[in-house]
């Protein structure tokens, strides 16, 4: 079968698409993993604002139980879980048990009407940069 010029082109153009797509997937994987600390070390310590604009700090509950818990309002896994950790949260809170949601990189409105409208009330942080 003899193939048209266009044909080859558009071939050449899936090909140079997917390879730039394996090439940049595999640059964020390879990111995250410098990034994931390894079982049993001590999480570095951060400051992000929370709804209400005041700066928390991950050091703050030093010998308290934390749940650090990365979220965005378009995820539906995590919208899912959140009921359960506010039950969590809530059962246990007066021992010393804490939940942090960190947010990423999503407007502060939306996720304050998000957080309003499900009634959580565990402490939600703003990360904007993306840095923890």
């Amino acid at each position: 079968m003899h193939m048209s010029r266009m044909n080859h082109q558009k071939i050449f153009a899936g090909l140079l698409l997917a390879g730039v797509m394996l090439t940049a997937g595999s640059g964020l994987v390879w990111g995250m993993g410098s990034r994931v600390p390894a079982v049993g070390t001590t999480a570095e310590d951060f400051r992000l604002a929370d709804l209400d604009g005041k700066q928390q700090s991950l050091s703050q509950y030093r010998g308290k139980v934390v749940l650090v818990n990365f979220w965005a309002t378009w995820c539906k896994p995590c919208t899912t879980e959140m009921p359960a950790m506010q039950a969590m949260y809530d059962k246990l809170r007066d021992k010393g048990f804490v939940v942090l949601a960190i947010n990423e990189l999503e407007d502060e409105p939306k996720v304050r009407e998000h957080i309003q409208q499900h009634g959580h009330t565990f402490p939600v942080l703003m990360d904007r940069d993306n840095k923890v």
